[in-house]
């Protein structure tokens, strides 16, 4: 029963264990991280929070894969309770070889509200000993200093603060699934899902599957105008409590009390979602090359730093580049996150005219998982001879922090398929086509 499954997430959670560490971990796949830095003026960094980040990289059975990055706000909880209820949700059982499209799109979208629905059913307690124990406070002690309280009062408003750090937060999440050879994406919030495929011309395709659910984008604001909100003034302020994701998991502040966030208030029905915008599945029968799942963080670190307009070159061109020295993917990924790290670095201390967007970044993770693609050690052979080159572009893999040179440039938003010899981008955005991919 939901509740059973319920306790049992609770159980796990609470003993800071995760069942699914028995679960077999996908060989073909490479994870980096790096934590929160803030520069000071010397130029030195520091962590101000524990890293929020998470992510997952399983394998099931029949022929399934799993995968998944989190970004995690206002604590981990949020990210670690998603990334153990979603494998549980999809790993377990529910799917198999005979699900067509629908059936796994139905499943995706279905585990996505268990694990909202479940999150919520974790903190429940928390939230009505917080209600109960703010109207104990109010409104006779609203205005008044701490150290004029009684004593007993203190001890309400130190146990809120406890209450409020145990049930505040959330999260965003990109989930990557394949099964029967077909790849499907479901997204929630703002982090990115690039797919690298080389194509029999010679020529190359990097697809971003989808677009962030933030306060830029249109059909995320037509959404919450259609539910009443001033869209208009919601791009304006970039961010809605806090977070610039339109959709995100957990957050009961804009789940459950939107109604007293100003810029919320007029909303007919929650506005802030957990839904997810599901893409696939995608036949990745002869597909040659690599999908790149990314926190919010790493791709506004290196945004930060270089401008929007050729992140997602740069960052395919810094994993093939790497994936043509390294022998694990391990460190692939690790390399390519340490140098986004290095470049963001660079550009705050050389005092160019970027650097005033570059004094602080977020944490970074970074998954991939090659498709039928070689290592340095040739340890994975390519479905057709000779080395897989994503982007034909110069790339310099040293200790040097200059900027990679990428002299393609990704025109987005778009709906078309823009030809740049020797490679081919494309943006999928929301269209009655995503279906088919």
């Amino acid at each position: 029963s939901c509740v059973n499954e319920i306790s049992l997430y609770q159980s796990w959670f609470d003993q800071h264990q995760s069942w699914t560490d028995d679960l077999p971990l996908c060989q073909m796949c490479g994870v980096g991280t790096a934590p929160n830095c803030v520069y000071g003026p010397d130029g030195k960094g520091t962590q101000s929070h524990p890293n929020e980040d998470g992510h997952l990289r399983f394998r099931g059975d029949d022929g399934c894969f799993l995968y998944g990055v989190f970004n995690g706000y206002d604590g981990s909880r949020v990210a670690n309770f998603a990334s153990q209820c979603l494998t549980a949700e999809l790993l377990l059982g529910q799917l198999n070889s005979g699900h067509t499209d629908n059936d796994v799109r139905r499943i995706l979208t279905q585990a996505f509200d268990v694990v909202e629905k479940s999150y919520f059913e974790t903190i429940d307690d928390a939230l009505a000993e917080k209600a109960n124990l703010s109207n104990y406070l109010l409104p006779h002690n609203e205005n008044v200093p701490f150290h004029q309280l009684s004593p007993q009062s203190q001890k309400v408003m130190e146990r809120l603060k406890e209450l409020e750090q145990e049930v505040s937060g959330g999260a965003t999440v990109a989930v990557a699934l394949i099964l029967n050879n077909k790849l499907y994406i479901a997204n929630v919030g703002t982090n990115r899902v690039l797919l690298c495929k080389s194509s029999s011309d010679g020529q190359n395709q990097v697809l971003q599957i989808g677009r962030p659910h933030s306060t830029d984008n249109e059909d995320e604001l037509q959404r919450l105008a259609a539910l009443g909100l001033d869209s208009a003034r919601i791009r304006q302020a970039g961010q809605i409590a806090g977070q610039s994701s339109t959709r995100r998991l957990g957050d009961y502040r804009v789940k459950f009390n939107y109604n007293e966030i100003d810029l919320l208030s007029a909303a007919k029905s929650k506005p802030v979602v957990a839904e997810p915008e599901i893409h696939g599945g995608q036949s990745l029968e002869g597909v040659t090359g690599f999908l790149l799942l990314m926190s919010e963080g790493l791709i506004n670190a290196l945004e930060s730093a270089h401008g929007p307009e050729q992140a997602n070159q740069e960052i395919v061109a810094m994993v093939a580049a790497e994936l043509a020295q390294q022998t694990s993917l391990e460190a692939v990924a690790q390399s390519v996150v340490d140098r986004v790290k290095r470049l963001h670095h660079d550009v705050f201390v050389s005092g160019r005219q970027r650097a005033t967007y570059c004094s602080r970044h977020e944490d970074m993770t970074l998954l991939i998982r090659t498709l039928n693609y070689p290592l340095a050690d040739a340890a994975l052979t390519p479905t057709q001879g000779g080395r897989v080159c994503p982007v034909s572009v110069p790339y310099l893999n040293s200790q040097s922090t200059s900027k990679t040179s990428v002299t393609l440039s990704l025109v987005m938003p778009s709906q078309t398929c823009i030809v740049l010899s020797p490679c081919l981008l494309w943006v999928l955005t929301p269209s009655p086509l995503l279906g088919i991919l």
